[in-house]
């Protein structure tokens, strides 16, 4: 699945529908416990007809794609005793269902726990629920949030003001601007969010950047001239990075969606980045 196909795919999820519900752990989505109790059987082919065969439904793991019969065969595989499913986000539409939950599975195969996080597009067709598209990250290393009712992306906020305000604070404290691309309905920007507050990662933020959140809306294209100004191009999905000095030159933007995936990242490369366009010390 390409960079422009996955902002397609996580606009299908967030915002294809008129509201959101949020749960703290079930759905009442009763395809969803069917499909549980499929891969609880172990049984392949009952699980691949939860998907979509025309069109296909494009499955994504690991930033990897594959299809309906290489995402049945890993959820099969794991040989599930029980599966607890904590959801972070859901919505629901006559024809459309959108969800995202995390996974905690008692493996028989190994027996110990993996956890899997999994965010699909489900469609009525014709009296069925298919799955249509979805993304799988197994055994993320970041922590991934249980829900998302977080608003990190104020949208009342004011990002060119804040820039300005933030421009200010790098120079009096020999900063960078680390600015951050995203938007609310983004799970991928919650994840980034509680990454940055590892015990490993704020002391640099703190030291060495301003943080500014630049929200881009529902329809992605809120503050458009600034993703230009900054060079950040938004189709390759968010969240989006850029670090500019204190009097607003850019120093580095992301250009091929390198924290899209976020839920899949390692805390090193996370540092990794920080520390590299971290300003010098004095």
């Amino acid at each position: 699945m390409n960079r422009s196909a996955k902002l397609t795919l996580a606009l299908a999820i967030a915002l294809a529908y008129p509201a959101w519900s949020q749960t703290s752990a079930s759905s009442t989505f009763a395809p969803l416990e069917q499909w549980k109790n499929a891969v609880i059987a172990g049984d392949p082919a009952a699980l691949k007809a939860f998907y979509s065969s025309d069109p296909a439904a494009e499955i994504e793991a690991d930033g990897v794609r594959t299809d309906a019969d290489g995402d049945a065969k890993f959820w099969t595989g794991l040989k599930a005793r029980s599966l607890n499913l904590v959801i972070v986000r859901e919505t629901d539409h006559p024809d459309r269902h959108g969800i995202i939950f995390k996974a905690a599975v008692d493996s028989a195969a190994g027996g110990k726990t993996i956890n899997v996080t999994y965010a699909a597009s489900w469609q009525k067709q014709g009296d069925q629920w298919r799955i249509k598209g979805a993304e799988r990250t197994d055994a993320p290393q970041l922590k991934q949030p249980s829900d998302m009712k977080k608003e990190i992306y104020p949208s009342n906020a004011d990002a060119h003001a804040e820039i300005k305000e933030a421009e200010e604070k790098a120079a009096a404290g020999h900063k960078r601007l680390l600015l951050v691309f995203g938007a609310n309905w983004c799970y991928d920007c919650h994840v980034l969010d509680l990454a940055f507050q590892r015990n490993d990662l704020a002391p640099i933020l703190q030291a060495g950047y301003e943080v500014v959140h630049i929200d881009i809306g529902d329809d992605g294209k809120k503050n458009a001239d600034l993703a230009q100004q900054f060079d950040v191009p938004l189709n390759k999905g968010i969240p989006a990075l850029a670090v500019a000095d204190s009097d607003g030159k850019l120093v580095v933007s992301q250009k091929n969606g390198e924290f899209e995936d976020a839920r899949g990242l390692t805390p090193d490369v996370l540092l990794a980045f920080l520390n590299r366009w971290k300003p010098e010390s004095r």
